[in-house]
Protein backbone atom coordinates (compact mmCIF):
# COMPACT_ATOMS: atom_id res chain seq x y z
CA UNK A 1 0.00 0.00 0.00
CA UNK A 2 1.66 3.32 -1.08
CA UNK A 3 -0.35 5.85 1.58
CA UNK A 4 -2.59 6.01 3.95
CA UNK A 5 -6.20 6.80 2.97
CA UNK A 6 -8.01 9.49 4.33
CA UNK A 7 -11.62 9.63 3.28
CA UNK A 8 -13.52 11.28 6.27
CA UNK A 9 -17.14 9.46 5.79
CA UNK A 10 -18.37 7.86 8.88
CA UNK A 11 -18.87 4.93 9.93
CA UNK A 12 -22.43 4.30 11.91
CA UNK A 13 -22.78 0.37 11.90
CA UNK A 14 -21.33 -2.62 10.39
CA UNK A 15 -23.01 -2.42 7.28
CA UNK A 16 -21.03 0.48 6.48
CA UNK A 17 -18.10 -1.84 6.51
CA UNK A 18 -20.08 -4.89 4.16
CA UNK A 19 -21.32 -2.24 1.87
CA UNK A 20 -17.44 -0.72 1.44
CA UNK A 21 -16.92 -4.20 0.51
CA UNK A 22 -19.54 -4.99 -1.72
CA UNK A 23 -18.85 -1.64 -3.60
CA UNK A 24 -15.52 -3.39 -5.08
CA UNK A 25 -18.58 -5.63 -7.44
CA UNK A 26 -18.16 -4.65 -11.23
CA UNK A 27 -19.18 -6.43 -14.54
CA UNK A 28 -16.74 -8.64 -15.68
CA UNK A 29 -16.06 -5.99 -18.53
CA UNK A 30 -14.58 -4.23 -16.27
CA UNK A 31 -12.34 -6.70 -14.33
CA UNK A 32 -8.16 -5.86 -14.04
CA UNK A 33 -5.16 -7.00 -13.23
CA UNK A 34 -3.39 -4.91 -10.54
CA UNK A 35 0.60 -6.37 -9.99
CA UNK A 36 2.69 -5.35 -7.13
CA UNK A 37 6.19 -6.44 -6.88
CA UNK A 38 9.19 -5.57 -4.34
CA UNK A 39 12.55 -5.92 -4.74
CA UNK A 40 15.72 -5.48 -2.33
CA UNK A 41 17.89 -2.10 -3.04
CA UNK A 42 22.13 -3.45 -2.47
CA UNK A 43 24.91 -1.33 -3.00
CA UNK A 44 26.85 -3.06 -5.60
CA UNK A 45 30.29 -2.32 -3.75
CA UNK A 46 29.58 -4.84 -1.20
CA UNK A 47 26.28 -6.23 -1.87
CA UNK A 48 25.54 -4.07 1.25
CA UNK A 49 21.76 -2.33 2.00
CA UNK A 50 21.07 1.04 0.83
CA UNK A 51 20.37 3.78 3.68
CA UNK A 52 17.61 5.85 3.58
CA UNK A 53 19.65 8.87 3.59
CA UNK A 54 22.36 10.58 1.98
CA UNK A 55 23.50 11.32 -1.51
CA UNK A 56 23.06 7.85 -2.82
CA UNK A 57 20.44 6.78 -0.40
CA UNK A 58 16.78 5.90 -1.19
CA UNK A 59 15.47 9.07 -0.61
CA UNK A 60 17.87 10.40 -3.62
CA UNK A 61 15.81 7.25 -5.35
CA UNK A 62 12.99 8.65 -4.83
CA UNK A 63 13.30 12.30 -5.65
CA UNK A 64 15.18 11.31 -8.62
CA UNK A 65 12.48 8.90 -9.65
CA UNK A 66 10.22 11.89 -9.11
CA UNK A 67 11.68 14.29 -11.57
CA UNK A 68 11.44 11.64 -14.01
CA UNK A 69 8.32 10.68 -13.68
CA UNK A 70 6.39 13.37 -12.62
CA UNK A 71 4.31 11.65 -9.45
CA UNK A 72 3.72 13.20 -6.39
CA UNK A 73 5.70 12.83 -3.70
CA UNK A 74 3.89 10.76 -0.13
CA UNK A 75 5.52 12.16 2.78
CA UNK A 76 5.45 11.33 6.65
CA UNK A 77 6.90 13.64 9.17
CA UNK A 78 8.58 15.50 6.28
CA UNK A 79 10.63 12.06 4.71
CA UNK A 80 9.79 11.54 0.94
CA UNK A 81 8.80 7.74 1.35
CA UNK A 82 6.65 7.07 -1.74
CA UNK A 83 5.54 8.29 -4.92
CA UNK A 84 1.78 7.88 -6.57
CA UNK A 85 0.84 8.61 -10.00
CA UNK A 86 -1.61 12.06 -9.91
CA UNK A 87 -4.65 10.01 -11.27
CA UNK A 88 -4.52 7.23 -8.96
CA UNK A 89 -2.48 4.47 -12.24
CA UNK A 90 -0.15 3.16 -10.09
CA UNK A 91 2.64 4.33 -6.89
CA UNK A 92 5.96 3.34 -5.53
CA UNK A 93 6.28 2.85 -1.94
CA UNK A 94 8.89 1.68 0.77
CA UNK A 95 8.49 -1.52 2.64
CA UNK A 96 10.15 -1.72 6.34
CA UNK A 97 13.72 -2.34 5.46
CA UNK A 98 13.47 -0.37 2.15
CA UNK A 99 12.08 -3.12 -0.35
CA UNK A 100 11.24 -1.02 -3.14
CA UNK A 101 7.85 -1.53 -4.37
CA UNK A 102 6.08 -1.28 -7.29
CA UNK A 103 1.91 -1.16 -7.18
CA UNK A 104 0.90 -1.48 -10.34
CA UNK A 105 -2.05 0.36 -12.30
CA UNK A 106 -5.16 -1.78 -12.51
CA UNK A 107 -5.01 -2.91 -16.06
CA UNK A 108 -6.79 -4.82 -18.81
CA UNK A 109 -4.00 -7.33 -20.04
CA UNK A 110 -0.88 -9.48 -18.56
CA UNK A 111 0.50 -7.91 -21.92
CA UNK A 112 0.00 -4.23 -20.57
CA UNK A 113 0.87 -5.47 -16.51
CA UNK A 114 4.10 -6.84 -18.21
CA UNK A 115 4.98 -3.70 -19.84
CA UNK A 116 4.51 -1.83 -17.04
CA UNK A 117 6.85 -3.57 -14.63
CA UNK A 118 9.33 -3.64 -17.74
CA UNK A 119 8.98 0.35 -17.85
CA UNK A 120 9.35 0.14 -14.17
CA UNK A 121 12.37 -2.22 -14.45
CA UNK A 122 13.87 0.19 -16.80
CA UNK A 123 13.55 3.28 -15.02
CA UNK A 124 14.80 2.51 -11.79
CA UNK A 125 17.89 1.03 -13.81
CA UNK A 126 18.61 3.77 -15.42
CA UNK A 127 18.59 6.17 -11.87
CA UNK A 128 19.91 3.85 -9.66
CA UNK A 129 22.67 2.51 -11.46
CA UNK A 130 24.87 5.88 -11.00
CA UNK A 131 23.99 6.04 -7.78
CA UNK A 132 26.21 2.15 -7.22
CA UNK A 133 22.26 0.60 -6.30
CA UNK A 134 21.27 -2.47 -7.98
CA UNK A 135 17.80 -4.46 -7.04
CA UNK A 136 17.89 -7.92 -6.36
CA UNK A 137 14.63 -10.15 -6.81
CA UNK A 138 14.25 -12.49 -4.48
CA UNK A 139 11.87 -13.58 -1.55
CA UNK A 140 14.28 -13.00 1.23
CA UNK A 141 17.54 -11.41 1.66
CA UNK A 142 19.78 -13.87 1.23
CA UNK A 143 22.81 -12.00 3.60
CA UNK A 144 22.05 -9.66 5.65
CA UNK A 145 21.16 -9.71 9.68
CA UNK A 146 18.00 -7.47 11.46
CA UNK A 147 20.92 -5.42 12.64
CA UNK A 148 22.70 -4.54 8.91
CA UNK A 149 19.41 -3.64 7.64
CA UNK A 150 18.31 0.48 8.14
CA UNK A 151 15.05 1.55 8.93
CA UNK A 152 12.94 3.52 6.94
CA UNK A 153 11.24 6.27 8.69
CA UNK A 154 7.33 5.69 8.27
CA UNK A 155 5.72 5.87 11.22
CA UNK A 156 3.51 2.66 10.85
CA UNK A 157 6.38 0.72 10.54
CA UNK A 158 7.91 1.91 14.03
CA UNK A 159 4.29 0.95 15.62
CA UNK A 160 4.31 -2.60 13.87
CA UNK A 161 8.18 -2.92 14.77
CA UNK A 162 7.38 -2.20 18.18
CA UNK A 163 4.25 -4.70 18.19
CA UNK A 164 5.65 -7.63 16.15
CA UNK A 165 7.87 -9.21 18.93
CA UNK A 166 4.53 -9.50 20.99
CA UNK A 167 2.10 -11.45 18.62
CA UNK A 168 5.31 -13.60 17.21
CA UNK A 169 8.74 -14.86 16.65
CA UNK A 170 9.05 -13.60 12.98
CA UNK A 171 7.47 -10.29 12.81
CA UNK A 172 10.54 -8.50 12.33
CA UNK A 173 11.66 -11.13 10.22
CA UNK A 174 8.60 -10.93 7.82
CA UNK A 175 9.13 -6.61 7.75
CA UNK A 176 12.31 -6.61 7.28
CA UNK A 177 13.62 -9.58 5.35
CA UNK A 178 11.05 -10.49 2.95
CA UNK A 179 9.57 -9.75 -0.65
CA UNK A 180 6.74 -10.85 -2.94
CA UNK A 181 5.04 -10.30 -5.41
CA UNK A 182 1.18 -9.87 -5.61
CA UNK A 183 -1.55 -9.62 -8.02
CA UNK A 184 -5.04 -7.60 -7.16
CA UNK A 185 -7.51 -8.71 -9.33
CA UNK A 186 -11.62 -8.35 -9.27
CA UNK A 187 -15.16 -10.04 -8.48
CA UNK A 188 -18.79 -9.34 -10.00
CA UNK A 189 -20.75 -10.46 -7.40
CA UNK A 190 -20.76 -11.85 -3.53
CA UNK A 191 -21.05 -14.94 -4.96
CA UNK A 192 -18.04 -14.52 -7.51
CA UNK A 193 -16.11 -12.96 -4.24
CA UNK A 194 -16.73 -16.12 -2.33
CA UNK A 195 -15.85 -18.57 -5.23
CA UNK A 196 -12.39 -16.96 -6.17
CA UNK A 197 -11.51 -16.38 -2.51
CA UNK A 198 -12.66 -20.14 -1.79
CA UNK A 199 -10.43 -21.50 -4.98
CA UNK A 200 -7.50 -19.41 -4.60
CA UNK A 201 -7.08 -19.56 -0.91
CA UNK A 202 -7.05 -23.33 -1.51
CA UNK A 203 -4.06 -23.01 -4.11
CA UNK A 204 -1.86 -20.34 -2.18
CA UNK A 205 -0.35 -23.19 -1.17
CA UNK A 206 0.80 -24.20 -5.11
CA UNK A 207 2.11 -20.84 -5.67
CA UNK A 208 3.55 -20.57 -3.14
CA UNK A 209 6.05 -23.94 -4.04
CA UNK A 210 6.21 -22.41 -8.05
CA UNK A 211 7.49 -19.25 -6.76
CA UNK A 212 9.35 -20.78 -3.80
CA UNK A 213 13.22 -18.46 -3.53
CA UNK A 214 14.16 -17.92 -0.48
CA UNK A 215 16.56 -20.40 0.67
CA UNK A 216 19.43 -18.57 2.42
CA UNK A 217 19.20 -16.34 5.54
CA UNK A 218 22.23 -14.22 6.87
CA UNK A 219 24.74 -15.74 4.65
CA UNK A 220 23.33 -19.10 4.57
CA UNK A 221 20.93 -22.30 3.97
CA UNK A 222 18.27 -22.15 5.82
CA UNK A 223 15.89 -25.17 5.50
CA UNK A 224 13.53 -24.06 3.50
CA UNK A 225 12.63 -23.28 0.13
CA UNK A 226 10.14 -20.46 1.14
CA UNK A 227 11.59 -19.23 3.79
CA UNK A 228 9.43 -16.02 3.57
CA UNK A 229 6.42 -18.39 3.82
CA UNK A 230 7.75 -20.31 6.76
CA UNK A 231 8.10 -16.88 8.97
CA UNK A 232 4.40 -16.21 8.35
CA UNK A 233 3.51 -19.05 9.82
CA UNK A 234 4.45 -17.59 13.87
CA UNK A 235 4.64 -13.63 12.55
CA UNK A 236 0.82 -12.54 13.86
CA UNK A 237 -1.85 -15.83 13.44
CA UNK A 238 -4.71 -13.11 14.69
CA UNK A 239 -4.80 -11.96 11.52
CA UNK A 240 -2.62 -14.12 8.85
CA UNK A 241 -2.67 -17.57 7.44
CA UNK A 242 -5.81 -19.97 6.13
CA UNK A 243 -8.63 -18.79 7.28
CA UNK A 244 -11.12 -21.71 7.47
CA UNK A 245 -14.34 -19.53 7.75
CA UNK A 246 -13.54 -18.38 4.52
CA UNK A 247 -14.53 -22.47 3.15
CA UNK A 248 -18.20 -22.45 4.28
CA UNK A 249 -20.87 -22.65 1.81
CA UNK A 250 -22.37 -19.64 2.82
CA UNK A 251 -19.52 -17.10 3.37
CA UNK A 252 -19.66 -13.66 2.31
CA UNK A 253 -18.62 -9.76 3.34
CA UNK A 254 -20.35 -9.87 6.59
CA UNK A 255 -18.09 -13.19 7.59
CA UNK A 256 -15.05 -11.19 6.59
CA UNK A 257 -15.88 -7.93 8.55
CA UNK A 258 -17.13 -10.09 11.38
CA UNK A 259 -13.57 -11.15 11.31
CA UNK A 260 -11.92 -7.68 10.65
CA UNK A 261 -13.57 -6.27 13.85
CA UNK A 262 -12.19 -8.32 16.14
CA UNK A 263 -8.29 -8.09 14.76
CA UNK A 264 -6.35 -5.23 16.87
CA UNK A 265 -5.48 -2.41 15.16
CA UNK A 266 -2.33 -0.90 14.48
CA UNK A 267 -2.98 3.15 14.42
CA UNK A 268 -5.54 5.77 13.64
CA UNK A 269 -4.55 8.38 11.27
CA UNK A 270 -5.47 12.37 11.92
CA UNK A 271 -3.78 15.13 10.38
CA UNK A 272 -0.71 13.59 9.48
CA UNK A 273 -0.15 11.85 12.55
CA UNK A 274 -0.50 8.10 13.49
CA UNK A 275 -1.87 7.07 16.95
CA UNK A 276 -1.03 3.56 18.42
CA UNK A 277 -4.36 2.08 18.56
CA UNK A 278 -2.42 -1.49 19.01
CA UNK A 279 -4.34 -2.32 22.12
CA UNK A 280 -7.75 -1.73 20.51
CA UNK A 281 -9.79 -3.83 18.05
CA UNK A 282 -11.66 -2.07 15.46
CA UNK A 283 -15.03 -3.25 17.34
CA UNK A 284 -13.98 -1.76 20.30
CA UNK A 285 -13.04 1.56 18.40
CA UNK A 286 -16.42 1.51 17.07
CA UNK A 287 -17.77 1.40 20.44
CA UNK A 288 -15.47 4.65 21.56
CA UNK A 289 -12.87 2.86 22.99
CA UNK A 290 -10.12 5.56 21.42
CA UNK A 291 -12.68 8.66 22.22
CA UNK A 292 -10.52 9.99 24.87
CA UNK A 293 -6.91 9.54 23.07
CA UNK A 294 -7.36 10.46 19.24
CA UNK A 295 -8.72 13.82 18.08
CA UNK A 296 -11.85 13.22 16.17
CA UNK A 297 -12.31 9.58 17.40
CA UNK A 298 -15.45 8.55 15.19
CA UNK A 299 -14.29 6.38 13.28
CA UNK A 300 -14.06 7.10 9.27
CA UNK A 301 -14.12 4.79 6.29
CA UNK A 302 -10.52 5.38 5.78
CA UNK A 303 -9.88 3.83 9.50
CA UNK A 304 -11.58 1.30 8.03
CA UNK A 305 -9.73 1.11 4.81
CA UNK A 306 -6.40 1.09 6.88
CA UNK A 307 -6.98 -1.58 8.97
CA UNK A 308 -7.71 -3.82 6.44
CA UNK A 309 -4.44 -3.17 5.11
CA UNK A 310 -2.86 -4.67 8.03
CA UNK A 311 -5.01 -7.79 7.84
CA UNK A 312 -2.15 -10.53 6.27
CA UNK A 313 -4.27 -13.85 5.30
CA UNK A 314 -3.06 -15.46 2.15
CA UNK A 315 -5.93 -14.22 0.41
CA UNK A 316 -6.83 -10.71 1.35
CA UNK A 317 -9.90 -9.03 1.00
CA UNK A 318 -10.48 -5.52 0.18
CA UNK A 319 -12.95 -4.21 -2.24
CA UNK A 320 -10.58 -6.59 -4.29
CA UNK A 321 -9.27 -9.61 -3.65
CA UNK A 322 -5.04 -9.77 -3.16
CA UNK A 323 -3.40 -12.99 -3.60
CA UNK A 324 -0.58 -12.77 -1.21
CA UNK A 325 1.37 -16.46 -0.92
CA UNK A 326 4.47 -15.80 -3.63
CA UNK A 327 7.77 -14.83 -2.78
CA UNK A 328 9.58 -12.30 -4.69
CA UNK A 329 11.55 -13.72 -7.73
CA UNK A 330 13.03 -13.05 -11.26
CA UNK A 331 12.38 -10.78 -13.48
CA UNK A 332 9.97 -12.83 -15.65
CA UNK A 333 8.35 -14.11 -12.05
CA UNK A 334 6.57 -11.02 -11.91
CA UNK A 335 4.59 -11.38 -15.18
CA UNK A 336 4.13 -14.66 -14.41
CA UNK A 337 2.17 -14.88 -11.23
CA UNK A 338 -0.95 -12.31 -13.03
CA UNK A 339 -0.89 -15.15 -15.49
CA UNK A 340 -1.47 -17.66 -13.44
CA UNK A 341 -4.23 -16.30 -11.32
CA UNK A 342 -5.64 -14.80 -14.47
CA UNK A 343 -5.61 -17.80 -15.84
CA UNK A 344 -7.27 -19.81 -13.19
CA UNK A 345 -9.93 -16.80 -12.30
CA UNK A 346 -11.06 -14.60 -15.28
CA UNK A 347 -12.60 -17.05 -17.10
CA UNK A 348 -16.05 -18.76 -16.73
CA UNK A 349 -14.45 -22.59 -18.25
CA UNK A 350 -11.45 -22.01 -16.04
CA UNK A 351 -13.08 -21.08 -12.99
CA UNK A 352 -15.05 -23.80 -13.16
CA UNK A 353 -12.22 -26.57 -13.83
CA UNK A 354 -10.54 -24.69 -10.93
CA UNK A 355 -13.48 -25.29 -8.79
CA UNK A 356 -13.65 -28.90 -9.99
CA UNK A 357 -10.13 -29.67 -8.74
CA UNK A 358 -10.43 -28.14 -4.95
CA UNK A 359 -14.20 -27.87 -4.48
CA UNK A 360 -13.90 -31.06 -1.92
CA UNK A 361 -10.45 -29.96 0.26
CA UNK A 362 -10.98 -29.48 3.38
CA UNK A 363 -9.56 -26.44 5.52
CA UNK A 364 -7.58 -29.17 7.40
CA UNK A 365 -5.97 -30.43 4.05
CA UNK A 366 -5.23 -27.12 2.94
CA UNK A 367 -3.45 -25.96 6.14
CA UNK A 368 -1.50 -29.24 6.65
CA UNK A 369 -0.15 -27.93 3.20
CA UNK A 370 0.62 -24.36 4.21
CA UNK A 371 2.35 -26.02 6.94
CA UNK A 372 4.52 -28.02 5.00
CA UNK A 373 5.45 -26.41 1.55
CA UNK A 374 7.62 -23.77 3.01
CA UNK A 375 10.25 -26.62 3.31
CA UNK A 376 8.84 -29.33 0.58
CA UNK A 377 7.90 -26.37 -2.04
CA UNK A 378 6.70 -28.93 -5.09
CA UNK A 379 7.25 -32.15 -3.04
CA UNK A 380 4.66 -31.39 -0.61
CA UNK A 381 2.02 -34.26 -0.62
CA UNK A 382 -1.42 -33.98 -0.75
CA UNK A 383 -3.90 -37.40 -0.62
CA UNK A 384 -2.50 -39.94 -3.15
CA UNK A 385 -0.42 -36.84 -4.94
CA UNK A 386 1.93 -34.30 -4.80
CA UNK A 387 2.05 -30.47 -5.10
CA UNK A 388 4.31 -30.97 -8.43
CA UNK A 389 1.31 -32.45 -10.12
CA UNK A 390 -1.16 -29.89 -8.51
CA UNK A 391 0.86 -27.13 -10.24
CA UNK A 392 0.78 -29.16 -13.11
CA UNK A 393 -2.48 -29.22 -13.29
CA UNK A 394 -3.37 -25.92 -12.09
CA UNK A 395 -1.05 -24.46 -15.34
CA UNK A 396 -3.05 -26.52 -17.70
CA UNK A 397 -6.23 -24.53 -16.22
CA UNK A 398 -4.56 -21.48 -16.36
CA UNK A 399 -3.07 -21.82 -20.23
CA UNK A 400 -6.73 -22.70 -21.39
CA UNK A 401 -8.33 -19.69 -19.13
CA UNK A 402 -6.10 -17.39 -20.87
CA UNK A 403 -6.67 -19.04 -24.31
CA UNK A 404 -10.16 -18.57 -23.63
CA UNK A 405 -9.45 -14.97 -22.70
CA UNK A 406 -7.98 -14.16 -26.48
CA UNK A 407 -6.18 -11.19 -25.14
CA UNK A 408 -2.97 -10.64 -28.26
CA UNK A 409 -0.14 -8.58 -27.98
CA UNK A 410 0.94 -6.78 -31.26
CA UNK A 411 3.03 -9.62 -32.18
CA UNK A 412 -0.82 -11.78 -32.18
CA UNK A 413 0.79 -14.05 -29.20
CA UNK A 414 -1.68 -14.58 -26.19
CA UNK A 415 -0.90 -14.39 -22.27
CA UNK A 416 -0.37 -17.75 -22.06
CA UNK A 417 3.35 -17.23 -23.00
CA UNK A 418 4.18 -15.98 -19.47
CA UNK A 419 3.36 -18.78 -17.99
CA UNK A 420 6.99 -20.70 -19.30
CA UNK A 421 8.98 -19.62 -16.35
CA UNK A 422 6.40 -21.62 -14.36
CA UNK A 423 5.91 -24.88 -16.73
CA UNK A 424 9.49 -25.11 -16.87
CA UNK A 425 10.04 -25.11 -12.82
CA UNK A 426 6.89 -28.14 -13.14
CA UNK A 427 8.45 -30.18 -16.25
CA UNK A 428 12.11 -29.61 -14.56
CA UNK A 429 10.61 -30.75 -10.95
CA UNK A 430 13.38 -27.60 -9.52
CA UNK A 431 11.75 -24.80 -7.92
CA UNK A 432 14.61 -21.21 -7.92
CA UNK A 433 15.02 -21.98 -4.21
CA UNK A 434 16.16 -25.70 -5.06
CA UNK A 435 18.21 -24.18 -8.41
CA UNK A 436 20.19 -21.80 -6.32
CA UNK A 437 20.49 -24.40 -3.27
CA UNK A 438 22.81 -26.27 -5.86
CA UNK A 439 25.22 -23.64 -7.21
CA UNK A 440 25.43 -22.58 -3.46
CA UNK A 441 27.15 -26.08 -2.92
CA UNK A 442 28.91 -26.08 -6.32
CA UNK A 443 30.27 -23.29 -8.40
CA UNK A 444 28.87 -20.45 -5.64
CA UNK A 445 31.39 -21.97 -3.38
CA UNK A 446 29.24 -22.13 -0.53
CA UNK A 447 29.10 -18.13 -0.60
CA UNK A 448 25.59 -16.38 -1.04
CA UNK A 449 27.52 -13.46 -2.63
CA UNK A 450 27.15 -14.55 -6.61
CA UNK A 451 23.31 -14.08 -5.96
CA UNK A 452 23.34 -10.34 -6.03
CA UNK A 453 24.69 -10.87 -9.81
CA UNK A 454 22.49 -13.61 -10.79
CA UNK A 455 19.11 -12.53 -9.52
CA UNK A 456 19.50 -8.19 -9.46
CA UNK A 457 17.40 -6.90 -12.23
Amino acid sequence: MARDTMDDTRIYGKETLIDYLAEGCKPANEWRIGTEHEKFPFYTDGNRPVSYGGDKGIRTLLESMQAILGWEAIFDEGNIIGLVEPTGQGAISLEPGGQFELSGAPLSTVHQTCREVNAHLAQVHQIAEPLGIGFLGLGASPAWTLAEIPAMPKSRYKIMADYMPKVGSNGLDMMYKTSTIQVNLDFSSETDMRRKMQFSMKLQPVATALFASSPFTEGKPNGFLSWRSEIWRDTDNNRAGILPFVFSPQFGFADYVEWALDIPMYFVLRDGHYHNATDVTFRQFMNGALKDRVPDSHPIISDWINHLSTLFPEVRLKQFLEMRGSDGGPWRRICALPAYWVGLLYDEEALAETEALVQDWTAAEVQEMRDRVPTLALKTPFRNTTLTELARETLKIARKGLKNRRRLNNMGNDETLFLDSLEEIVVGGKTEAEKMLSEYHSIWGSSVEPAFFEYAY
